[in-house]
């Protein structure tokens, strides 16, 4: 292996996508990219002309992303991982498939969110997708399920 794909979303399942990823590239010696997809993209849904607050707001919330992304790779790096961020506007499962054939990974890394019923299938499942359509291994990292306490 030399590229691991590892798309993050800053969720609940991102450490653990990142861990999973980074065990991998340092076993392997392989390249990690991790690549965000930003969502909504603005021309869709209309923002592009929309009010000045709105279009602050997500320029705020893109920032964020990116210096939180950013930072995910310096980290990686300063553990001598190979790490490139990237972050990208267009459809999650579309976009996420598109990188991974461009840059040629060998591995797909993603997080599932352990979401079912009707959320499933109303919204459906990005880590779904990137499975049934990718041309490469695809590793899914679990939701950790909550451990409750009973007394």
């Amino acid at each position: 292996m030399r590229n691991l794909l590892v798309a993050i979303d800053f969720s609940e399942t991102t450490t653990a996508v990142v861990a999973q990823a980074e065990l991998l590239a340092e076993a392997t010696k392989s390249k990690l990219w991790l690549i965000h997809i930003a969502s909504p993209d603005p021309d869709f849904i209309g923002y592009k002309t929309g009010p000045q607050t709105e279009r602050n707001f997500l320029a705020r919330k893109f920032h964020n992303q990116h210096r939180q992304l950013q930072e995910s790779a310096q980290k990686l790096r300063q553990k001598g991982i190979d790490a490139v961020a990237l972050m990208i506007q267009g459809p999650t499962v579309e976009t996420i498939l598109e990188q991974a054939h461009k840059l040629a990974a060998d591995l797909i890394v993603v997080g599932s969110h352990g979401h079912r019923g009707l959320y499933k299938v109303l919204v459906g499942s990005v880590s779904e997708g990137i499975l049934r359509q990718a041309d490469c291994p695809v590793l899914i990292v679990p939701a950790r399920p909550k451990l409750e306490v009973i007394d």
